[in-house]
Protein backbone atom coordinates (compact mmCIF):
# COMPACT_ATOMS: atom_id res chain seq x y z
CA UNK A 1 0.00 0.00 0.00
CA UNK A 2 1.09 3.57 -0.67
CA UNK A 3 0.72 6.91 1.08
CA UNK A 4 -0.89 9.96 -0.52
CA UNK A 5 -0.75 13.70 0.12
CA UNK A 6 -3.98 15.26 -1.17
CA UNK A 7 -4.80 18.88 -1.99
CA UNK A 8 -7.82 20.98 -2.93
CA UNK A 9 -6.87 24.43 -4.25
CA UNK A 10 -8.95 27.38 -5.53
CA UNK A 11 -7.49 28.96 -8.67
CA UNK A 12 -8.80 31.97 -10.60
CA UNK A 13 -9.96 30.78 -14.03
CA UNK A 14 -7.66 33.33 -15.68
CA UNK A 15 -4.70 31.75 -13.84
CA UNK A 16 -5.24 28.09 -14.80
CA UNK A 17 -2.44 28.06 -17.37
CA UNK A 18 -0.05 29.80 -14.95
CA UNK A 19 -1.02 27.25 -12.30
CA UNK A 20 -0.38 24.46 -14.81
CA UNK A 21 3.12 25.79 -15.49
CA UNK A 22 3.82 26.03 -11.75
CA UNK A 23 2.45 22.52 -11.16
CA UNK A 24 4.59 21.06 -13.95
CA UNK A 25 7.72 22.55 -12.38
CA UNK A 26 6.70 21.49 -8.85
CA UNK A 27 5.81 17.99 -10.01
CA UNK A 28 9.24 17.53 -11.57
CA UNK A 29 10.84 18.54 -8.28
CA UNK A 30 8.71 16.08 -6.27
CA UNK A 31 9.47 13.29 -8.74
CA UNK A 32 13.22 14.08 -8.73
CA UNK A 33 13.21 13.70 -4.96
CA UNK A 34 11.38 10.36 -5.05
CA UNK A 35 7.61 10.83 -5.30
CA UNK A 36 6.03 7.93 -7.20
CA UNK A 37 3.34 10.02 -8.90
CA UNK A 38 2.24 13.66 -9.05
CA UNK A 39 -1.25 14.47 -10.37
CA UNK A 40 -3.03 17.82 -10.80
CA UNK A 41 -6.68 17.90 -11.95
CA UNK A 42 -8.84 20.90 -12.84
CA UNK A 43 -12.53 20.94 -11.88
CA UNK A 44 -14.87 19.94 -14.69
CA UNK A 45 -18.06 18.66 -13.03
CA UNK A 46 -17.74 20.15 -9.55
CA UNK A 47 -20.96 21.62 -8.25
CA UNK A 48 -21.63 23.26 -4.88
CA UNK A 49 -23.36 20.84 -2.53
CA UNK A 50 -26.19 21.38 -0.07
CA UNK A 51 -23.97 20.66 2.93
CA UNK A 52 -20.41 20.28 1.67
CA UNK A 53 -18.48 20.09 -1.60
CA UNK A 54 -15.12 20.89 -3.15
CA UNK A 55 -16.25 24.47 -3.98
CA UNK A 56 -17.53 25.06 -0.46
CA UNK A 57 -14.41 23.60 1.14
CA UNK A 58 -12.21 26.35 -0.36
CA UNK A 59 -14.86 29.11 -0.39
CA UNK A 60 -14.73 29.13 -4.19
CA UNK A 61 -15.45 32.50 -5.80
CA UNK A 62 -17.46 32.83 -9.06
CA UNK A 63 -14.33 33.58 -11.12
CA UNK A 64 -12.42 30.55 -9.76
CA UNK A 65 -12.18 26.84 -10.41
CA UNK A 66 -11.05 24.12 -8.04
CA UNK A 67 -7.98 21.89 -8.41
CA UNK A 68 -7.83 18.38 -6.95
CA UNK A 69 -4.31 17.08 -6.65
CA UNK A 70 -2.32 14.28 -5.09
CA UNK A 71 1.23 13.03 -4.71
CA UNK A 72 1.91 9.31 -4.18
CA UNK A 73 4.67 7.91 -1.95
CA UNK A 74 5.76 4.43 -0.80
CA UNK A 75 4.86 5.17 2.84
CA UNK A 76 4.45 8.02 5.30
CA UNK A 77 8.14 7.77 6.19
CA UNK A 78 9.01 7.98 2.49
CA UNK A 79 6.68 11.01 2.15
CA UNK A 80 8.40 12.71 5.07
CA UNK A 81 11.87 12.14 3.56
CA UNK A 82 10.80 13.32 0.09
CA UNK A 83 8.94 16.37 1.39
CA UNK A 84 11.93 17.39 3.52
CA UNK A 85 14.12 17.38 0.41
CA UNK A 86 11.47 19.20 -1.63
CA UNK A 87 11.01 21.92 0.99
CA UNK A 88 14.79 22.45 1.08
CA UNK A 89 14.99 22.66 -2.73
CA UNK A 90 15.69 26.31 -3.70
CA UNK A 91 13.66 25.92 -6.92
CA UNK A 92 10.46 25.32 -4.94
CA UNK A 93 11.27 28.08 -2.45
CA UNK A 94 11.68 30.54 -5.32
CA UNK A 95 8.31 29.50 -6.81
CA UNK A 96 6.48 29.87 -3.49
CA UNK A 97 7.97 33.33 -2.78
CA UNK A 98 6.71 34.73 -6.04
CA UNK A 99 4.21 37.56 -5.78
CA UNK A 100 2.72 36.21 -9.00
CA UNK A 101 1.58 32.96 -7.35
CA UNK A 102 -1.49 31.87 -9.39
CA UNK A 103 -3.53 30.66 -6.39
CA UNK A 104 -4.50 31.61 -2.84
CA UNK A 105 -2.52 29.21 -0.64
CA UNK A 106 -4.43 30.39 2.45
CA UNK A 107 -7.54 28.59 1.15
CA UNK A 108 -5.76 25.38 0.15
CA UNK A 109 -6.81 22.19 1.94
CA UNK A 110 -4.27 19.41 2.29
CA UNK A 111 -3.46 16.30 4.28
CA UNK A 112 -1.73 12.95 4.28
CA UNK A 113 -3.67 9.73 3.78
CA UNK A 114 -2.94 6.04 4.34
CA UNK A 115 -4.15 3.93 1.44
CA UNK A 116 -7.16 1.82 2.43
CA UNK A 117 -7.94 0.14 -0.90
CA UNK A 118 -5.62 0.01 -3.90
CA UNK A 119 -6.63 -2.09 -6.91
Amino acid sequence: MSYVDGFVVPVPKDNVQAYRRLAQKAGKIWKEHGALAYVECVGDDVKPGKRTSFPQSVKLKPDETVMFSWIVFKSRAHRDRVNKKVMEDPRLADMMKSKDNPFDARRMIFGGFKTLVQL
